[in-house]
């Protein structure tokens, strides 16, 4: 089925846009003109990928900066953490250190791609 996400010229050339897609949750993006559509949730702890940054076809997490191929889905890298100049206080500095090894824990998955096709001024995207 498909299902009109929005309209050409609506997002920006290197622009994200979350849409609702039947149930779906869906990142449209604008590779320079060309169109590609993905599951809005990251591969690897559910970061809101609208709110990343897209650079080419490679769209980055905002939260661990994964980093996915749009055209394929594909994740190409492991979660990088944070650096911070400055020592955290008191527990914190712990529960920091903790919490990045647990999150080198949690696995990278690839995320889902979306057939989009272009029908006159109209972005559409292919649901299963």
């Amino acid at each position: 089925m498909l299902v009109e996400v929005a309209k050409v010229g609506e997002i920006a050339p290197g622009g994200l846009k979350c849409v609702t897609a039947g149930e779906r949750e869906i990142v449209v993006c604008n590779c320079d003109g060309r169109y590609y559509a993905v599951d809005r949730r990251c591969g690897h702890m559910n970061g809101p990928l609208e709110m990343g940054a897209l650079d080419g076809t490679i769209l980055t997490c905002p939260m661990h900066h994964v980093q996915f191929d749009v055209t394929s889905g594909q994740a190409l890298n492991h979660p990088i953490p944070e650096y911070i100049d400055e020592p955290l206080p008191g527990r914190w500095a712990e529960y920091a250190s903790h919490f990045g090894v647990l999150m080198q824990e949690v696995s990278v998955r690839n995320i889902k791609t979306f057939l989009v096709t272009i029908e006159k001024e109209s972005i559409q995207v292919q649901l299963d």
